[in-house]
Parts: C-alpha cells; structure tokens; sequence
C-alpha cells in the first residue's frame, strides 16, 4: 500500500463493551470497499480519549455501556467533534432511545442486524457514510423505522417523495436533494403534518418519483424537526410512566435518556451531581471525578467564609472556566454544578440552573 492511500483511508472508531461484538464488526468494516482503519474501544471514556488523539471521519457506538452511557458518549462528540459522522448500533429497540440519538445529531441509528440482508444493508450504510459509495439512494428498508427511512433519505440527498402508509392514513414526505421541503397528511401541510406522521411507530414504505416544483413549506433544518420531536417525548414521559417490567439496566438507561434530554431542553453542556458521603454522577461530562472534586471544595471553602463572617448559607456559586461557565447550587442532601456554553447569558444562568435541577429527580 502506498504512503498517499493510507492518508486516504477513512479512520472509523468502533465502541462496544462487549470484545466479541469489535472484533466481528471490526473485521467486517475493515472488508468494506474503502478499505477504512477501524479502531476500537471497550468504554466511553477510552473512546473519547482516542478522539483526542486522532482524527475520525466516523463513530461507530453503542448504547448500554458501563460507567458512560453512549448517549452521554454521544452529547460530549456532538460539542467537541461537530464534524464527527456518527452511527448508534445497539440492540435496544426503543423509540425513546432512538428519538433522544437522533436529536443528538446522529447520521443514522441501526439496531444490531439479525439476518445477512440486514448486515449487507448496514454496510453499505456505513460504505456511503465514508463517502465512498456513488450510488445515490437507499431503497426498499421496510425493515426500519421511519427515523432511520427519513435520515437515509436525507444522507443520500435523494429527490423522491416518501410516501407512509398506516392502516387508511397515508402521509407523505417530499425530499429535494435530501431536504425535507413539505409534508402532507389528511389535508395538513408542512411541520404539523411532519409530526403526525413521525408519531407513528409502524406502517409501510414506498419512494415515489420527486416533484421539482412542490411548493416549500418546511424550512427548519431535519436535525432541529427531529430535536423538537424528542423534546415533546420527554416533556410528556418523564421517568418511571412507563410502568412495563424493565430490567435495572433499561430503567437506568432511561433515565439517563431523560436526563439528557433535559440538559438538550435548557441549553446546559453538562451536570454533575455530588452527594453527601457518596459517588458524584455525571452527565454529559467525562470528567465527574475531577469536577466533583472541585464542586466539594469550593462549596467547603464558601461555607466557611459564610460562617465566618455570619453570611448566612450558600445560595450559589458562579464561576468561569476556560471553556464553560459554571453554576454550583448547594443543596440539603446533595451539592449540583451545571456547565453552560461560555456565549451563555450569565444574568439568566442561576435560574436556568436552579429549573433544571428542580426537575432533575423529580
């Protein structure tokens, strides 16, 4: 191989706490007409750290992992690696989960292919997503939700007009070189429709032929569409509503999906929960240990000034930091630091601080 295709070949990073799951999908990918390196890592904070280093053109995660969840994998690339391309491969069949991925600003969220057509199909996914693959369009994905039906549309940049069948009802989707221009369902146009027709959990698709002078009624961004839609999940299912058995590890797998959406609803990039005599959690951070260290520390210095000087007790404490603003609240059982975008408003940050933590074990 010559010194000029190996700076060609597209770097993919390949996450999965399970070895035997990398070394398949790692053998797979690496046979892929591109011939791309595939790295791999058995842990969130691992594959962050080689994101670091070196420079990826696709990431490749899973969802349920120990210590970092990949959706909290996932918030951290989307603020560090804008123009990271990133696929979620997971067994977890979730709408939930699939929504809040997608709102996170996924290329694509595939389920863990069962058959031969499927893993073929998956590949040439991931084939077109190094940008590699010519051939325009995806066709014939029945086998999908309609998330994965509209992104593909989009990553293809198709022109065809996708049409949903659900029982009577028939909506359709008009793409133009991959935008989504219009949608229409029973006499609604445009982002109502759009909604309606992304609420169905199943139904039928077919790909007709474009219409090259349909009026445009959508002008939002697809990623934004899709991000309203997660945000109006989780405004009506906060934890625990769904009352179906969930093993331990679904039901702390949903409240992180909530909580993330959380941080997504008010703007915040991270939280950082310290308890009283016990272990800090983190979401959207991987740096909890050392966050929390300092989050104790400065809440201990700020009390004893407060004592000393007959203060009263500690409301909040802002500060700024190289790359964030930061809002520490103490409370009874357990002390809360938000991390908020350095172009954030500082005069509304304590109360945007103080309403997401209202709700944040509620």
């Amino acid at each position: 191989m010559t010194q000029a295709t190996k700076q060609t070949r597209a770097k993919i990073l390949l996450v999965d706490d399970d070895p035997d799951v990398l070394e398949i999908y790692r053998d797979l990918l690496a046979a892929l007409p591109s011939k791309p390196e595939v790295l791999t890592a058995t842990s969130g904070s691992r594959a962050l750290t080689l994101l670091k280093a070196e420079t990826f053109r696709l990431l490749i995660c899973d969802l349920v992992m120990p210590k970092m969840d990949g959706l909290q994998v996932l918030a951290i690339v989307r603020r560090r690696f804008p123009e990271l391309r990133t696929v979620v491969l997971t067994g977890v069949q979730d709408e939930e989960f699939r929504s809040r991925a997608y709102a996170l600003g996924i290329d694509m969220f595939w389920l863990k292919p069962e058959t031969q057509r499927n893993m073929d199909m998956f590949l040439q996914c991931i084939e077109s997503l190094l940008g590699q693959d010519g051939q325009g369009g995806f066709r014939g994905v029945q086998s999908k939700g309609l998330m994965d039906i509209i992104q593909m549309e989009s990553l293809s940049q198709s022109s065809t007009i996708l049409r949903i069948t659900r029982g009577a009802l028939v909506g359709r989707l008009w793409f133009q070189a991959g935008e989504l221009i219009d949608a229409e369902i029973e006499g609604i146009r445009g982002e109502p429709a759009f909604r309606q027709i992304l609420a169905w959990k199943s139904g039928s698709f077919e790909n007709l032929p474009p219409e090259p002078n349909r009026e445009r009624t959508i002008t939002k961004p697809l990623n934004a569409l899709l991000l309203e839609t997660a945000q109006a999940i989780d405004e009506t299912a906060a934890p625990g509503i769904n009352h179906s058995p969930e093993s331990e590890t679904e039901m702390v797998h949903r409240r992180t999906v909530w909580r993330l959406a959380s941080l997504t609803r008010e703007g915040a990039d991270f939280i950082v929960v310290v308890p009283q005599g016990g272990k800090a959690e983190g979401w959207g951070t991987e740096n909890t240990e050392e966050l929390a260290k300092w989050a104790s520390a400065a809440s201990k210095v700020c009390h004893q000034m407060a004592h000393s000087v007959e203060a009263g007790p500690l409301l909040h404490l802002e500060a700024r930091a190289l790359d964030h603003r930061l809002v520490l609240l103490p409370k009874k059982k357990q002390t809360y630091l938000v991390g908020w975008p350095t172009d954030a408003d500082p005069a509304r940050l304590p109360e945007r601080s103080k309403k997401l933590v209202a709700s944040w074990d509620s």
